[in-house]
């Protein structure tokens, strides 16, 4: 009875495990590993997460009119459970592709609390504001939020094999 209630309780992390499935690649110069999650789709864009022995990466490609992004550029990520919300600024270079970067530095150490937060609660949405224009409101549908926490989740504990 013990271990048939063990084998019970594993099967959620197995379920986990099976969808980690992350794109490796060397790169040719340097024999360095970087991961990548492959664009995750959800309505108004995709989002990918790449991760290397220094960092990680999260490029938003958001769709739609008025997508010119700055270092000004700032996201406010809404989570769920959470009544608050949790912005930061663009970290990637200006254009107007709608891309969208936050880097993480890939440490041993306990991560920033909006990578906590992307790791441990669900988005909900995330609004994109740009400076003079109409904020653009991407939703996460529930199968899109628990898609990009597992992905996220995967890569995160992938990336930390990585450091040296």
């Amino acid at each position: 009875m013990k271990i048939f209630l063990s084998l019970l309780l594993l099967i959620p992390f197995s379920a986990l495990a099976q969808d980690c499935k992350l794109k490796s690649e060397k790169d040719p110069f340097t024999k360095e590993i970087k991961l990548s999650t492959g664009f995750t789709y959800f309505d108004g864009g995709s989002v990918t997460i790449d991760a290397d022995a220094r960092e990680l990466n999260f490029l938003f490609n958001i769709e739609g009119p008025d997508r010119c992004f700055d270092d000004k550029t700032m996201v406010e990520f809404y989570f769920e459970g959470l009544k608050g919300k949790t912005g930061a600024r663009n970290q990637g270079t200006m254009n107007c592709e709608g891309l969208f970067q936050l880097i993480y530095k890939n440490a041993n150490n306990n991560p920033t609390t909006l990578l906590q937060r992307m790791l441990t609660k669900k988005i909900t949405q995330a609004v994109f504001m740009v400076e003079g224009k109409k904020p653009l409101t991407v939703t996460f549908a529930p199968k899109e939020q628990e898609a990009f926490m597992v992905l996220a989740n995967c890569l995160y504990s992938e990336a930390k094999k990585l450091i040296q």
